[in-house]
């Protein structure tokens, strides 16, 4: 029985705190907090952007990366088959007629490096090439290939190869971006293949244009404002600034409101320094004229090597180039189409980086997603293309602590598939890290429990390639 006037314990009245005991329970947290200040102030002082030292000493500085999107030729180009000229028209093995090159292939500079009637500029640069024909990748198809390509992914949203190396480098100019990507494609992956994914968003590339847009007024959006003046535009970042900081140490150092600060304070300064290094118009007549500016059909792709340079220069770890349109399932022969738009700037671009002492620490990349099928395929009666090919393709790379004037892997007498000093897409990224100076088992970042890597669990590092 209860006794008189007592109350139920379920029913017992809620007993408050008193001023005596909050104290006593908030000195233990007092050491909590002065730490979490700590590590607050610290992540707001980091500077994620600063130059970083590689794992070893490095033979490339800086990348430029020329991204052929929809898949050159191989068997068109750079892997020259006799055997598919004398079975030209035969069945094969799966199941459409052999269709020989539709260029002739000879051998070019003092290495004998196959290069195709394709690339009769770049045939001149033969020995500064390394061209890999056993290469490799997972997947065959665009929307799952272009964002393997750049990621290292197709399952999941991975940060990209240019975030990944500005990410393990840092800036060379405080006042640049780390990483630049010109004329990106919207399609397949699109800003998630120069996405940053779970890295600090200020590693993702900043963009300019899009592909298949003019370069000729080339800039970077929402930089600048005419209708105000710089010292109105310096008194509202300031203000927003301030907001954003308090609202950084108010996240206990949020990753994702850091990188905004970090980029409206990279906003401000680079507004002249990205003007000065966007501007072709500084160079000279005779620069302009061999990267065939302001001649068709090669002004637009000439711009973006001739800002690759100049953008390298300044001090930009990672530059991208786009080009479309080498997709040809219809008529092969459209291939001639764009490697006239690529091929007299690209061999500007390592004429011009190796006589400024550029090229031998700047690692350039050529390549598509994937390749091309030796067999014939007809669309709605077109003269005739070719399939995709992930088994076998060619990329070559050039600079950078590569060795010149060589062929490394072979594809099969045909070039169906790779079958010799096999490379897989995995082992293409670890190398070119290792260039860099970065271990890609090494090059990890901490997020959702476990250390994620560009190469993931696979790739090895290809040094017979390296010179």
């Amino acid at each position: 029985m209860l006794e008189k006037n007592a109350i139920p314990e379920s029913r017992s009245p809620v007993r408050y705190p008193s001023r005596r005991d909050l104290f006593k329970v908030g000195a233990c947290g007092f050491g909590h907090l002065a730490l979490a200040s700590l590590a607050t102030e610290a992540a707001a002082s980091a500077k994620p952007l600063a130059p970083k030292p590689p794992h070893f000493s490095a033979r490339a500085k800086r990348v430029i990366f020329m991204y052929m999107r929809g898949g050159p030729s191989h068997v068109d180009s750079f892997d020259y088959k006799p055997k598919l000229e004398t079975d030209h028209g035969k069945k094969g093995k799966m199941g459409h007629n052999l269709m020989q090159a539709r260029w002739k292939f000879h051998r070019r500079g003092e290495s004998g490096l196959w290069i195709s009637e394709l690339f009769p500029h770049l045939a001149r640069r033969a020995d500064e090439l390394c061209v890999i024909r056993s290469m490799q990748t997972d997947s065959g198809a665009h929307p799952t290939a272009q964002p393997l390509l750049h990621t290292g992914s197709f399952q999941f949203t991975r940060p990209s190869i240019g975030s990944w190396v500005f990410y393990g480098l840092g800036a060379a100019n405080e006042n640049l971006p780390g990483f630049i990507t010109i004329n990106p494609s919207r399609t397949f992956g699109g800003p998630a293949n120069y996405g940053s994914a779970f890295l600090p968003s200020a590693y993702q590339g900043t963009r300019i244009g899009w592909e298949g847009q003019s370069l000729q007024d080339a800039q970077i959006q929402n930089l600048t404002r005419s209708d105000l003046p710089d010292n109105v535009q310096r008194k509202q970042l300031s203000l927003i600034q301030s907001m954003n900081r308090r609202l950084f140490k108010w996240s206990a150092g949020d990753s994702r409101i850091e990188g905004v600060i970090d980029s409206f304070d990279l906003a401000w300064r680079m507004r002249e320094a990205i003007a000065d290094a966007l501007d072709v118009s500084r160079e000279s007549k005779t620069t302009l004229e061999m990267y065939g500016i302001d001649q068709k059909p090669t002004d637009n792709f000439g711009r973006q090597c001739l800002m690759a340079r100049r953008l390298c220069e300044a001090g930009v770890r990672f530059v991208e180039l786009g080009h479309g349109g080498w997709d040809q399932h219809g008529d092969i022969a459209e291939h001639q189409i764009q490697s006239q738009k690529v091929d007299q700037p690209i061999a500007a671009l390592l004429t011009d980086l190796k006589r400024r002492g550029l090229l031998e620490d700047t690692l350039l990349f050529w390549g598509g997603e994937f390749g091309r099928r030796p067999e014939i395929q007809h669309v709605n009666n077109s003269p005739g293309g070719r399939g995709h090919n992930a088994e076998g393709y060619t990329i070559w790379l050039a600079g950078g602590g590569v060795r010149g004037g060589l062929a490394y892997g072979e594809t099969d007498e045909y070039g169906y598939e790779a079958v010799s000093d096999k490379v897989h897409l995995h082992d293409l990224h670890a190398t070119m890290l290792y260039l860099l100076g970065l271990d890609h088992q090494q090059l990890t970042y901490r997020y959702a429990g476990r250390d994620f890597r560009l190469t993931d669990v696979h790739g090895h590092v290809v040094q017979g390639i390296v010179s």
